[in-house]
């Protein structure tokens, strides 16, 4: 059941023919993947398609979701130009369902609403392998009131603490919160204070 206010917010947002946060894969994500063998991919709210098709462009299988049909759209269209294949769902979180484990979850600016967002993470993790990694970034709390990107909420901004408490059954190998300077399209351009890290399921 697709949330129908989140739902129509981005698929406003993703309607523009520009790709709003860019074609190119967010940085951080880019530089640990760059560091693993190819394997399974999981990419949850994956938007318009950027991660997703730098990841199949370097041989890895990736499936990826999102709520918005918009957002799907441009992602295919995406790996049509750079003549890769991905396996996009439209799905919310909570609903997502797959028999296929993965070796790697890729949670890039992944703003789950307050209410749901430690069930969503535990949900996701269900279908990462013992030993599997987790690449993350996302806004931190100091984020809030920047310009340069993010939800407006606090509760849906991460803490050092949120991050530990929600993913529990992580071994956390990088886990750092830091300033950043981003350029990824539109939406995401600036000084940033956002928390990044890599983990691995225990």
């Amino acid at each position: 059941m697709l949330n129908n206010q989140a739902t129509n917010f981005w698929n406003k947002r993703f309607e523009v023919s520009e790709y709003i946060y860019g074609t190119a894969p967010n940085q951080f994500f880019k530089e640990q993947l760059d560091l693993l063998k190819p394997s399974k991919l999981l990419l949850p709210a994956e938007g318009e398609g950027r991660n997703a098709v730098y990841a199949a462009s370097k041989g890895w299988d990736v499936m990826a979701f999102d709520i918005s049909s918009s957002g799907c759209q441009k992602a295919m269209q995406l790996a049509k130009e750079i003549n890769v294949s991905i396996d996009y769902e439209i799905s919310e979180v909570l609903d997502f369902e797959t028999n296929i484990y993965f070796d790697v979850i890729g949670l890039c600016y992944a703003h789950f609403p307050a209410e749901i967002r430690k069930e969503a993470h535990q949900h996701l993790l269900q279908y990462l392998n013992i030993g599997g990694i987790v690449i993350f970034e996302a806004f931190a709390k100091a984020q809030l009131g920047k310009s340069s990107g993010g939800p407006k909420n606090l509760e849906m901004l991460f803490s050092m603490e949120e991050i530990k408490s929600e993913f529990p059954q992580l071994e956390f190998k990088i886990l750092k919160e830091e300033s950043v300077e981003l350029s990824e399209g539109e939406y995401h351009q600036g000084k940033a204070e956002v928390i990044r890290f890599l983990g691995i399921k225990k």
